[in-house]
């Protein structure tokens, strides 16, 4: 189970949410509300890779597969989104500076 309490320093720092508030994001149906989570998550956790597993496996990679990588800050999140493509779902690395060099 991720740590709630670093969720909450690192994401929500301007909420009042409750454990139990981002235990119902995570597992809710409504995806906006995941989504929400997610961003959240990949943008601002220290551990986003632990964090992430908050979520179900298939909702996980859905949001990951279906994940827009915004403009503003636009090599950041594509880098961290890599990275969770590359953990959760195997796919290639495309981050250069984090590839080996041989």
């Amino acid at each position: 189970m991720p740590d709630l309490q670093r969720i909450k320093k690192d994401c929500f720092w301007d909420y009042n949410l409750s454990d139990e508030d981002i235990i119902k994001l995570a597992n809710s149906k409504n995806r906006r509300e995941q989504q929400f989570l997610f961003e959240k998550i990949l943008l601002n956790s220290r551990a986003f890779l632990d964090d992430l597993k908050i979520f179900k496996p298939d909702d996980l990679k859905n949001l990951i597969e279906n994940y827009k990588v915004p403009k503003f800050n636009e090599y950041y999140a594509f880098k961290r989104k890599n990275m969770a493509e590359v953990y959760f779902l195997n796919k290639p690395l495309e981050i250069d500076e984090l590839k080996w060099q041989i």
